[in-house]
């Protein structure tokens, strides 16, 4: 399985999806620092939503092999700046989270939020329902 390394604001699903990824229970825990994983490098939302930090993203990407950048498809705002992955000299995919609790038009404007931000490829998940996970794994084994 590739080495990804999840990116996006608080509250997006990054930690839940790890959890989803190792077969672990999912339970609530606020991220608070950068944790490593076997084949998921998990980072605070703090550190996309404040720009100090992105030098510690840069620098904890080198381990990985996929840049992943998530966005919640009930989150209103543009986390990501246009062309954020263009900073990564790897792959990069989008995961929109949180689909079960989304319209059709919130799903369609988070892609287009993280097409914007340099995403080339395009995950719908939901962690809690088991939605999109089995694509998501199939993609990271190739």
């Amino acid at each position: 399985m590739k080495k990804a390394i999840f990116i996006g604001s608080v509250g997006c699903g990054k930690t839940t999806l790890s959890q989803k990824l190792k077969g672990e229970e999912i339970y609530y825990n606020k991220t608070q620092a950068i944790e490593f994983h076997d084949k998921v490098i998990d980072t605070p939302g703090e550190f996309i939503q404040h720009r100090n930090y992105y030098s510690a993203l840069l620098t904890t990407a080198v381990d990985a092999q996929v840049i992943v950048l998530m966005a919640s498809a009930v989150e209103r705002k543009q986390t990501f700046s246009p062309l954020f992955a263009s900073a990564f000299a790897k792959p990069c995919i989008g995961i929109i989270t949180k689909i079960d609790l989304a319209t059709a038009e919130e799903i369609e404007r988070t892609r287009k939020q993280l097409e914007l931000a340099g995403a080339k490829k395009f995950f719908m998940i939901s962690s809690t329902e088991n939605q999109g996970i089995d694509e998501l794994i199939s993609y990271l084994e190739e």
